[in-house]
């Protein structure tokens, strides 16, 4: 077993972890109502009519601000929000949006209005797109270059590259394809309690594939732990197919026989139905989960046979105003730590835009 000297300890949390987004799966899962909120006919007509006034006035949807998508109302929700994710559970779900009868620019319009209320957009892949369309366009998820999203394969739990993730959901799957969620502090508290020698071998710099994004000068590989602990905060970095395939460079860090067993732990945990739970989203609901806190997957999917049926979910990574410093590590993968201004994938003459389809 690796030795746990006492310098690590002091990038460790000193115990457990008693926050409000250390929370248990089967809590959320019995209480709905703690983090689903229902639009009502105000709230939408409000939404909406942005949308109008915005597309009146430009098409240009990547250049949406706060104040050019103004919310009277609901953005007093949505200033709320912004607590809940940070300093809360960590997520909220918002139902009612009615996708079906909307042009896609037009529900693209309302989902970028919304996400410019809670933070700034970010790029999420070499194209600049700040809008991502989440659906499985037949790639091959066993090449070390694809992204797991654009498949209908179970993800597994993991993290993105943004403070926060926010979904639209346009059009569900024929069968599966649910979200889930689990807390990164409930899983640290886990393990802690059972293997504090794995748990600490999670703070080392193990090695995350970049699958073929890599920016100029930078190594087609991230060195950023699984566990941070920063300014008094617990940030989670994670995607395990990334760190196995990151192996296949050979000048990244080796994992040990133990740092497998602690991979391997902690995927157990984030698996257990005790700890995660799982949604089906609906049509029109947007769900906005804080990727410092918590870590997301998909369950795998079979998908409707007619093409202008098949699953297809918005994105968006958001960087937000009052967020928690970063470590200086994570500048391999945000560019940037700069708060409220961070996040995203940039690669040189990346220019940001809102690809619709």
């Amino acid at each position: 077993m690796n030795d746990v000297s006492a310098p690590r300890a002091i990038n460790r949390p000193p115990g457990k972890i008693d926050i409000p987004s250390a929370w248990l799966g089967a809590e959320m899962k019995a209480n709905p109502g703690r983090w689903l909120v229902s639009l009502n006919a105000g709230e939408i007509a409000e939404l909406e009519n942005a949308a109008e006034s915005y597309l009146g006035r430009s098409r240009k949807i990547a250049e949406i601000t706060k104040e050019s998508f103004p919310l009277p109302q609901f953005g007093a929700h949505l200033e709320q929000l912004k607590t809940t994710l940070l300093t809360g559970l960590g997520f909220e779900v918002i139902r009612g949006l009615p996708v079906a009868k909307y042009t896609q620019e037009f529900a693209a319009t309302i989902f970028c209005g919304v996400g410019a209320h809670l933070g700034s957009a970010r790029s999420q892949n070499a194209a600049g797109h700040i809008l991502g369309h989440v659906r499985d366009v037949g790639a091959d998820a066993k090449d070390p270059n694809v992204r797991i999203y654009q498949t209908s394969e179970r993800q597994t739990f993991h993290t993105d590259s943004s403070d926060v993730v926010g979904l639209l959901c346009i059009r569900e799957a024929m069968e599966g394809g649910d979200s889930l969620l689990v807390s990164t502090s409930t899983i640290y508290n886990e393990m802690f309690a059972r293997r504090p020698d794995l748990l600490a071998l999670l703070f080392d710099g193990i090695a995350t594939d970049r699958r073929g994004e890599v920016p100029e000068n930078e190594k087609p590989y991230l060195e950023i732990p699984v566990l941070n602990w920063h300014a008094g905060f617990l940030t989670g970095f994670y995607q395990r197919q990334y760190i196995d395939s990151a192996q296949r460079f050979p000048d990244a860090m080796r994992l040990t026989p133990d740092h497998v067993e602690a991979l391997d732990l902690f995927d157990a945990l984030a698996n257990d139905p005790d700890l995660h739970f799982g949604m089906r989203l609906q049509p029109g609901d947007m769900q906005f989960v804080y990727n410092h806190a918590l870590l997301h997957d998909r369950t795998g999917f079979r998908d409707w046979p007619e093409v202008s049926q098949k699953r297809h979910l918005l994105r968006l990574w958001l960087s937000m105003e009052g967020d928690r410093p970063l470590p200086d590590c994570f500048r391999q993968r945000y560019g940037s730590i700069e708060i409220g201004n961070r996040g995203g994938i940039i690669v040189k003459g990346t220019s940001l835009n809102v690809p619709l389809d």
